[in-house]
């Protein structure tokens, strides 16, 4: 167990943190599956902006890694492009 306080504060903001990024990083899975699954190319053109701007935020505040991201988007348009 931490003897300081800075160490015990430190120990409450990174759980807190964790969880934080832990739901977010779900959440996007769970819109990336959900685009993935989708089969008709009018709806998965109208998800794409709302995956792509969650997928900019989490790369921005490092949830993700921008490369990651950029792959994810990459695939996710080449995906959409071959639906019929």
């Amino acid at each position: 167990m931490a003897n300081h306080k800075s160490s015990l504060k430190r120990i409450r903001q990174e759980e807190k943190r964790r969880l934080h990024n832990r739901y977010y990083g779900k959440t996007m899975r769970n819109a990336v599956r959900k685009l993935r699954a989708t089969t008709e190319k009018a709806e998965a053109i109208a998800m794409y902006p709302s995956v792509v701007k969650l997928l900019d935020k989490l790369a921005k505040t490092n949830i993700i890694h921008k490369n990651k991201a950029n792959n994810l988007k990459s695939k996710l348009a080449k995906y959409i492009n071959k639906l019929a």
